[in-house]
């Protein structure tokens, strides 16, 4: 009985909002204008302050050579034996910068793993990545530490942004499965309780490195 009057009162509803419509809002708006803003501040400042609000650990880097350096740093600092990495443009990376405390395979049992991303987005402090890089997403979400290294030229505002760049770098075939990664990995569904890294990483890390220095030291 209960069932039925909760189905009636659905219906009653939809009747009531077919009779009297409400108003689209924003009529002069096609969608294709986002209603968030940049702020004045650098996209590199934008993307560090929400990337930490969440519980991301950033880091700066000049160029390569102090990537690397900074890498070993945290790897010492952490005591991590294995380091996971499988992506061949960080492999060079990291042999040319002498940083060589890494593993291509056994990710079952790593430590942390190293990744790349497709972009990162300043509004959100979000990471995104796709099925179309080199590990997929698996190497991001499966060790109890994601570390990401990602470049200044990779930086956008919004999510709308990182959408466009991704189809242009794929030329407008967009990966299979595409994911934005915001700190690590949170839930409330135990007894509304927060809880952090349950269904991925307990911690992520996101290195940027200045392109500019990239390019002018190659």
């Amino acid at each position: 009985m209960m069932a039925n009057t909760a189905k009636e009162n659905i219906l009653k509803k939809i009747r009531q909002a077919l009779v009297y419509p409400v108003p689209v809002p924003f009529l002069q708006s096609e969608g294709n204008e986002s209603i968030f803003q940049p702020s004045l501040q650098e996209l590199e400042l934008e993307f560090a302050e929400n990337f930490t609000k969440l519980q991301g650990r950033f880091s700066f880097c000049f160029d390569e050579q102090e990537l690397a350096q900074q890498l070993n740093n945290l790897a010492l600092s952490r005591k991590w034996e294995k380091i996971y990495c499988a992506e061949d443009a960080l492999l060079e990376i990291f042999s040319n910068s002498g940083f060589a405390k890494l593993y291509t395979t056994d990710l079952d049992n790593c430590d942390a793993s190293i990744t790349t991303c497709e972009s990162l987005v300043a509004r959100t402090g979000s990471m995104l990545i796709s099925s179309a890089q080199q590990t997929g997403r698996t190497a991001s979400v499966y060790a109890p530490v994601h570390i990401c290294i990602a470049f200044t030229h990779q930086l956008v505002y919004d999510i709308k942004e990182a959408l466009q760049l991704l189809s242009k770098k794929y030329n407008h075939q967009i990966p299979s499965l595409v994911s934005l990664a915001t700190g690590p990995s949170r839930t409330a569904d135990i007894e509304k309780t927060l809880v952090v890294g349950v269904h991925g990483p307990k911690e992520v890390f996101c290195f940027l490195v200045d392109q500019q220095a990239v390019t002018s030291v190659s």
